[in-house]
Protein backbone atom coordinates (compact mmCIF):
# COMPACT_ATOMS: atom_id res chain seq x y z
CA UNK A 1 0.00 0.00 0.00
CA UNK A 2 2.99 2.17 0.84
CA UNK A 3 3.99 1.85 -2.35
CA UNK A 4 0.95 2.68 -4.49
CA UNK A 5 -0.16 6.01 -2.28
CA UNK A 6 2.93 6.66 -0.30
CA UNK A 7 5.30 9.15 -2.61
CA UNK A 8 4.95 12.88 -3.15
CA UNK A 9 2.92 13.18 -5.86
CA UNK A 10 -0.34 11.33 -6.74
CA UNK A 11 -0.25 8.04 -8.25
CA UNK A 12 -3.23 7.36 -9.99
CA UNK A 13 -2.98 4.18 -10.66
CA UNK A 14 -1.71 3.42 -6.85
CA UNK A 15 -4.92 5.36 -5.59
CA UNK A 16 -7.40 3.65 -7.58
CA UNK A 17 -5.66 -0.21 -6.31
CA UNK A 18 -5.89 1.05 -2.37
CA UNK A 19 -8.63 3.93 -2.66
CA UNK A 20 -10.92 1.46 -4.65
CA UNK A 21 -11.75 -2.12 -4.87
CA UNK A 22 -11.43 -4.46 -7.75
CA UNK A 23 -14.57 -4.58 -9.47
CA UNK A 24 -15.17 -2.39 -12.50
CA UNK A 25 -17.93 -0.50 -10.85
CA UNK A 26 -15.46 0.27 -8.21
CA UNK A 27 -12.73 1.32 -10.56
CA UNK A 28 -15.06 3.20 -12.60
CA UNK A 29 -16.40 5.38 -9.57
CA UNK A 30 -12.52 5.74 -8.40
CA UNK A 31 -11.91 6.90 -12.15
CA UNK A 32 -14.72 9.45 -11.76
CA UNK A 33 -13.23 10.61 -8.33
CA UNK A 34 -10.00 11.25 -10.09
CA UNK A 35 -11.51 13.21 -13.02
CA UNK A 36 -13.24 15.40 -10.00
CA UNK A 37 -10.10 15.64 -8.27
CA UNK A 38 -8.10 16.93 -11.47
CA UNK A 39 -10.68 19.11 -12.85
CA UNK A 40 -11.18 20.75 -10.18
CA UNK A 41 -10.25 24.44 -10.64
CA UNK A 42 -10.85 26.54 -7.30
CA UNK A 43 -11.50 25.65 -3.66
CA UNK A 44 -8.57 24.10 -3.01
CA UNK A 45 -7.74 23.57 0.98
CA UNK A 46 -4.05 24.24 1.61
CA UNK A 47 -2.20 21.56 0.46
CA UNK A 48 0.03 19.28 3.06
CA UNK A 49 3.70 19.06 2.97
CA UNK A 50 5.45 15.93 2.44
CA UNK A 51 6.26 16.04 5.68
CA UNK A 52 2.97 16.50 7.21
CA UNK A 53 2.10 13.11 5.56
CA UNK A 54 5.10 11.07 6.73
CA UNK A 55 4.02 12.34 10.50
CA UNK A 56 0.33 11.38 9.73
CA UNK A 57 1.45 7.72 8.43
CA UNK A 58 3.82 7.55 11.59
CA UNK A 59 0.81 8.22 13.63
CA UNK A 60 -0.89 5.58 12.29
CA UNK A 61 1.71 3.45 12.85
CA UNK A 62 1.81 4.11 16.37
CA UNK A 63 -2.26 4.02 16.61
CA UNK A 64 -1.94 0.96 15.03
CA UNK A 65 0.34 -0.68 18.35
CA UNK A 66 -2.06 -3.02 20.83
CA UNK A 67 -2.87 -0.90 23.63
CA UNK A 68 -5.14 -2.53 25.80
CA UNK A 69 -5.88 0.29 28.32
CA UNK A 70 -6.30 2.69 25.94
CA UNK A 71 -9.15 0.23 24.26
CA UNK A 72 -10.81 -0.04 27.06
CA UNK A 73 -11.09 3.66 27.32
CA UNK A 74 -13.45 3.72 24.59
CA UNK A 75 -16.33 1.87 26.29
CA UNK A 76 -16.24 5.77 28.60
CA UNK A 77 -17.59 6.97 25.39
CA UNK A 78 -21.36 8.61 25.95
CA UNK A 79 -22.05 10.06 22.59
CA UNK A 80 -23.49 8.75 19.55
CA UNK A 81 -20.69 6.95 17.29
CA UNK A 82 -21.20 6.11 13.56
CA UNK A 83 -18.53 3.96 12.15
CA UNK A 84 -18.02 3.56 8.36
CA UNK A 85 -16.33 1.68 5.99
CA UNK A 86 -15.72 0.03 2.44
CA UNK A 87 -15.81 -3.76 2.82
CA UNK A 88 -12.81 -4.44 0.83
CA UNK A 89 -10.52 -1.95 2.48
CA UNK A 90 -6.68 -2.62 2.65
CA UNK A 91 -6.19 -0.03 4.98
CA UNK A 92 -8.45 -0.30 8.07
CA UNK A 93 -10.35 -3.91 7.89
CA UNK A 94 -13.75 -3.90 8.26
CA UNK A 95 -13.58 -6.05 10.99
CA UNK A 96 -12.16 -3.62 12.93
CA UNK A 97 -15.03 -2.08 12.50
CA UNK A 98 -17.13 -3.79 14.27
CA UNK A 99 -14.47 -4.27 17.00
CA UNK A 100 -14.55 -0.68 17.32
CA UNK A 101 -17.72 -0.54 17.09
CA UNK A 102 -18.25 -2.99 20.10
CA UNK A 103 -15.79 -0.96 22.09
CA UNK A 104 -18.24 1.83 22.28
CA UNK A 105 -21.48 1.90 23.36
CA UNK A 106 -24.29 2.01 21.01
CA UNK A 107 -21.86 2.72 18.11
CA UNK A 108 -23.87 2.33 14.37
CA UNK A 109 -21.58 0.95 11.87
CA UNK A 110 -21.71 0.62 8.61
CA UNK A 111 -19.94 -0.91 5.76
CA UNK A 112 -20.29 -0.08 2.21
CA UNK A 113 -20.60 -2.83 -0.56
CA UNK A 114 -17.87 -3.27 -3.49
CA UNK A 115 -15.66 -0.18 -1.93
CA UNK A 116 -11.94 -0.17 -0.32
CA UNK A 117 -10.12 2.87 1.68
CA UNK A 118 -12.32 5.49 -0.95
CA UNK A 119 -16.04 4.06 0.15
CA UNK A 120 -16.72 7.90 0.91
CA UNK A 121 -16.15 8.85 -2.72
CA UNK A 122 -17.86 5.81 -4.36
CA UNK A 123 -20.99 6.24 -2.27
CA UNK A 124 -20.67 9.97 -1.89
CA UNK A 125 -24.28 10.20 -2.08
CA UNK A 126 -25.12 7.41 0.40
CA UNK A 127 -22.76 8.22 2.36
CA UNK A 128 -24.07 11.84 2.86
CA UNK A 129 -27.62 10.87 3.45
CA UNK A 130 -26.58 8.18 6.05
CA UNK A 131 -24.62 10.85 8.32
CA UNK A 132 -27.06 13.09 8.11
CA UNK A 133 -29.64 11.16 9.27
CA UNK A 134 -27.15 9.81 11.89
CA UNK A 135 -26.57 13.59 12.82
CA UNK A 136 -30.65 14.29 12.78
CA UNK A 137 -31.78 11.17 14.48
CA UNK A 138 -33.55 12.36 18.05
CA UNK A 139 -32.69 15.96 16.81
CA UNK A 140 -28.89 16.18 17.05
CA UNK A 141 -25.64 14.60 17.41
CA UNK A 142 -25.53 14.51 21.41
CA UNK A 143 -28.94 13.15 21.82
Amino acid sequence: MIDAVGTPQLDPAGYLKVFFAESASSQQAGQQALQRMFTKASGFDQPTTWQTRQAQYDAVCAWGIPNHALLQRLSAIEHRVFIANGESDPMILPHFSYLLAGLIPGAQVKIYPDSAHGFLFQHHAEFASDVEQFLCINGGPDE
